[in-house]
């Protein structure tokens, strides 16, 4: 059975450390429209889900679909789901795209969407293998999630911390003795399963971690990860914003 799916960009105009960040101006178009139009290369079925009147008319400004949500939404998932309610479409699977990654690539969506020709996968996202040449510093930056997979591709433990731990060598070492993967942050949902984990509290993992993805994994749910080697740039400060410009301008010479 084919599947019928949306694309939910969830944007949020409030941020304690980069406040309006989705109008942000990046190479003469928001970092919104940018990621719109990244999606809407794959997908037909868009709209970005804000809880801000100057992002929905932007939105609309440059031809896009927007919807109004609740301000109280804790995620991005929560607000997805409301979304995806007021629009009252038929797709069965939701894409969940951060409104901060101007560059994700086609490829990554589709290798997503791809995730769910198998019928038993409800949660899907992504991963990339982490390079050992960016050295152990970059491996255990906190603001970087580890993932570790079973041998069918389903995350076994999301962590900050440096996952898994290689007893017998020194820190420096460890990246050449085990694979290691980091998440990235794009998810997929069967529309009955995004349903349901609105309906989950928040879990202890997820409380000590600040990553909500356990509080599904804690609760005996499966997400099956995809692997990517596309680099990507989540803004999520005024100098990751200079960082995406020079990238801008590189991939536009």
């Amino acid at each position: 059975m084919t599947s019928k799916f949306i694309g939910i960009i969830p944007a949020r105009y409030a941020s304690s450390r980069f406040p309006g960040k989705p109008l942000a101006d990046l190479g003469g178009k928001t970092m919104i429209e940018r990621v719109y139009t990244r999606v809407s290369s794959v997908m037909d079925n868009v709209a970005v889900a804000t809880d801000d009147e100057r992002i929905f008319k932007a939105v609309e400004a440059f031809g896009g679909r927007a919807v109004m949500t609740s301000p109280d939404h804790r995620s991005g998932t929560d607000r997805c789901r409301e979304a995806v309610r007021i629009l009252g479409n038929d797709a069965d699977v939701v894409i969940n795209i951060q409104g901060d990654e101007p560059f994700i690539a086609p490829s990554q969506l589709r290798s997503l969407m791809d995730s769910f020709s198998d019928q038993e996968v409800e949660i899907a996202s992504l991963a990339r293998p982490f390079d050992p040449a960016r050295g152990f510093e970059a491996l255990a930056d906190p603001n970087t999630p580890k993932v570790v997979l079973d041998n069918r591709m389903n995350a076994v433990y999301f962590s900050r911390s440096v996952i898994p731990y290689v007893r017998s060598y020194p820190h420096d070492e460890w990246a050449q003795h085990a694979a290691y993967y980091t998440h990235v942050g794009l998810y997929g949902y069967r529309r009955k399963t995004l349903e349901l984990l609105g309906s989950l509290p928040q879990s202890s993992l997820e409380l000590a971690e600040s990553l909500e993805q356990l509080r599904w994994l804690q609760a005996g749910y499966k997400i099956r990860m995809s692997l990517t080697d596309e680099p990507t740039i989540g803004i999520d400060t005024p100098a990751d914003l200079e960082a995406a410009r020079l990238l801008l301008a590189d991939t536009e010479l």
